[in-house]
């Protein structure tokens, strides 16, 4: 068994509830983690297939980054006009869907801004290879090379897992949505829990079209709506049905809730941010009263 989520401290809670359940003596373990951690794990037992060492180092942003402005040195390329940040995160999106730098290189002539781009990137590739390190983009991209280039190795994992789950469907980018269909694609059993209407991660890559494409790569699937709400009143549910039932893209639900009342909506108009920040304390006084404690409050922003 695969249970892969996206956060750390989700795939920790599962692992708890889960072993508090299994007999120690039931044989091997399902593996619980992150995308990311799926991707080390394969690597680290599989990547010398693409040259990776098995001791190889994982870059975080700060890293990748000062990697960036290094190779802009070498270049000789002026910071101001290519900023790492922003060439850090073109690179990131191109490795989400799955390009290379040499897609950047062969870009047309006029296109002198993505070639540049392509170019640091070529340097960037070569820095980190003689570090022996990858970046959390790496850590699906180098997968996704390794099950489409050398089918032993896919097959290898296809039969140490025979059932794929996966949590957030939605939030799926195109390098995560390939390692779970090739992984399932043997045996096809696999379970996505996820809500198309809940995808706000598109800024890093992920593709809602992933969910919603679910009954097309699995035609035998079974679709179970969970569309009872726990924590929302109905007068939430209400507004928030209304506002999303606008998209033309999603599968449609209804959701509802066994808790009655909740206060109405209402909308604040604030003619600049000290207004709105105004409104929020004062809003917040207003309900926590003189013996209201200031921990019992949240803002979301």
């Amino acid at each position: 068994i695969l249970a892969v989520t996206f956060t750390n401290k989700a795939a920790e809670e599962m692992k708890k509830r889960i072993s508090a359940v299994l007999v120690p003596e039931t044989g091997s373990q399902p593996f619980i983690g992150t995308f990311h951690g799926l991707g080390v794990f394969i690597l680290k037992n599989s990547g010398r297939r693409l040259n990776i060492p098995r001791r190889f180092t994982i870059l975080d942003e700060e890293d990748s980054l000062s990697i960036f402005k290094n190779c802009l040195k070498e270049l000789n390329l002026d910071p101001k006009q290519f900023q790492p940040a922003k060439i850090q995160n073109i690179v990131s999106r191109q490795k989400n869907n799955l390009a290379s730098f040499q897609d950047l290189l062969n870009s047309n002539k006029e296109h002198f801004f993505l070639k540049t781009v392509g170019q640091i990137w070529q340097k960037y590739e070569e820095t980190t290879a003689k570090q022996k390190a990858l970046d959390f983009d790496d850590l699906i991209l180098k997968v996704v090379a390794l099950f489409q280039n050398h089918p032993d190795i896919l097959k290898h994992y296809q039969d140490k897992w025979h059932y794929i789950h996966i949590d957030e469907y939605q939030d799926t980018n195109r390098g995560q949505y390939l390692i779970a269909k090739l992984l399932a694609k043997s045996r096809k059993n696999i379970c996505a829990v996820g809500d198309d209407d809940q995808s706000i991660y598109s800024f890093r890559g992920a593709d809602y079209q992933n969910i919603l494409n679910f009954e097309k790569d699995w035609p035998n699937a079974k679709i179970i709506p969970l569309e009872e709400n726990y924590r929302s009143s109905q007068t939430i549910l209400d507004a928030a049905n209304q506002v999303i039932n606008k998209n033309k893209a999603r599968y449609p639900k209804n959701l509802f809730t066994k808790k009655t009342g909740g206060q109405p909506i209402f909308l604040f108009a604030a003619e600049n941010e000290e207004a709105e920040a105004r409104f929020a304390a004062e809003q917040i006084e207003k309900i926590l009263g003189q013996d209201g404690q200031l921990s019992q409050t949240a803002v979301l922003y």
